[in-house]
């Protein structure tokens, strides 16, 4: 029964098993998860960001028991650490623009997370790539995605101060 909790909670409910593009899949999933919490349900985005902090905790234990007896300590089917790194730029966005906003903005905002994300993950440009390849734990799995989450932040402000 635990393992099959676990199973479900770094599977992101079994969105982990869809053979193509699984990160992708739980990445597109958690935009429109927390688009539902903050624009359907309004839920505080404070209240969302401890969830997250909590579900990271959570995640580092779960992570390991799940690979323990994997040869291959990052599986495509751990997807709980794309919910987390696309989980932070889009929290912090919500944080920062508490104010009440078109849907078409926030919708593009969000796509445009959602794509800088995967990018990121993919190409995984320094640090997320040491973590990838230094890490064959838990830690490992999820901090390259919790930086490809930060890189999102970062490409944003930085967008926002030039222009």
């Amino acid at each position: 029964m635990l393992n099959k909790i676990n199973f479900l909670f770094v599977t992101l409910f079994g969105i982990g098993k869809i053979k193509m593009l699984p990160g992708s899949f739980a990445s597109l999933a958690t935009v429109l998860f927390l688009f539902f919490l903050f624009h359907i349900l309004n839920v505080s985005s404070n209240v969302v960001l401890f969830l997250i902090i909590i579900i990271f905790f959570i995640s580092l234990y779960a992570v390991n028991i799940f690979i323990k007896n994997l040869t291959n300590k990052d599986p495509r089917e751990i997807v709980i650490d794309e919910f987390i790194g696309q989980s932070i730029p889009i929290c912090l966005y919500e944080i920062a623009h508490d104010i009440p906003k078109e849907t078409d903005q926030i919708l593009k905002f969000y796509l445009i997370m959602f794509v800088l994300f995967r990018i990121f993950d993919i190409a995984k440009p320094f640090p997320v790539s040491y973590f990838d390849k230094n890490f064959n734990n838990s830690f490992g799995v999820i901090m390259d995605d919790v930086f490809a989450g930060l890189y999102v932040v970062l490409t944003l402000v930085l967008y926002m101060v030039i222009t």
